[in-house]
């Protein structure tokens, strides 16, 4: 059992990529972080030291704090904080532990994006359907919660990229776009080592809607009406994105907990 004060990495990792995720904060010195530069999915690096930043940043939300073995740094760091009100855990073995666990998802830090004020900035064509909703869905939930997504006329992308440094996505020749008969959520699962059976399952649904092979999985046909259907009752995009994000969430616990689930009429209901 955790101390009181701790979460143990399976119970993390069943709260990485849901609504209730707590703001995660990488503490490791950075000797310790050279000789693993990954992160925990979503999580933020901070210096142990800086209490202030830490406890802005958290803000009144739950927070996780790490650090490599689960010890003094992030124990001292999580106790100050409670101390200032803030509701804090430590990783319980810290990032050694949470790599040990079975499945663990580590995003390579080499992967990330230069943040730009605060977040990474992504950039990408007006008008989302599928891929560009679900790709800053798995950005926001896995990668970056601090993201902010550009929709912008496919003429402009490469001016406003450049102008901007905003990460271009599921745009023709961008690293981050289709690749032979995968999509771009398949690209950013590469790139960002986030391969679970929860995510690839959901991919598989993403690919075939995206696509037009609905063939490939009986959910894709669904996903594309929901998404049409989205995008006929929105002209702003970020409203659309809004709108649209709840729908991944629903997949993403679908593909996690639900995807054995059916319906039907129950027999002799009805007298």
């Amino acid at each position: 059992m955790a101390a009181p004060n701790a979460i143990t990495p399976r119970q993390l990792s069943r709260l990485i990529g849901t609504p209730q995720s707590p703001v995660l904060i990488d503490i490791r010195t950075d000797p310790d972080f050279e000789d693993d530069p990954h992160l925990i999915p979503g999580a933020v690096r901070y210096a142990y030291t800086d209490i202030i930043g830490i406890s802005q940043f958290i803000s009144d939300k739950p927070s996780v704090v790490i650090c490599q073995k689960g010890r003094k740094l992030s124990q001292g760091v999580v106790s100050w904080l409670q101390a200032e009100g803030h509701q804090a855990e430590y990783l319980e073995g810290g990032m050694f532990a949470w790599c040990d666990m079975e499945g663990a998802l580590c995003v390579p830090h080499s992967a990330m994006p230069s943040a730009i004020e605060g977040g990474t900035l992504w950039v990408t064509r007006h008008r989302p359907k599928i891929d560009r909703i679900a790709c800053p869905w798995l950005i926001r939930r896995f990668v970056d919660a601090r993201a902010r997504f550009l929709f912008v006329a496919p003429s402009e992308i490469e001016g406003v990229a450049e102008h901007f440094g905003a990460a271009p996505f599921d745009v023709k020749g961008a690293q981050w776009g289709h690749r032979g008969d995968k999509c771009t959520f398949d690209a950013m699962l590469d790139g960002f080592n986030l391969h679970s059976v929860a995510l690839d399952r959901m991919a598989a649904v993403i690919r075939a809607a995206d696509t037009n092979c609905h063939d490939q999985s009986p959910e894709a046909a669904g996903l594309l009406a929901l998404s049409v259907g989205l995008s006929r009752q929105y002209r702003d995009d970020q409203q659309q994105l809004t709108a649209g994000l709840s729908l991944y969430e629903a997949l993403y616990r679908w593909a996690r907990d639900g995807f054995e689930e059916t319906h039907d009429w129950p027999a002799g209901h009805l007298q």
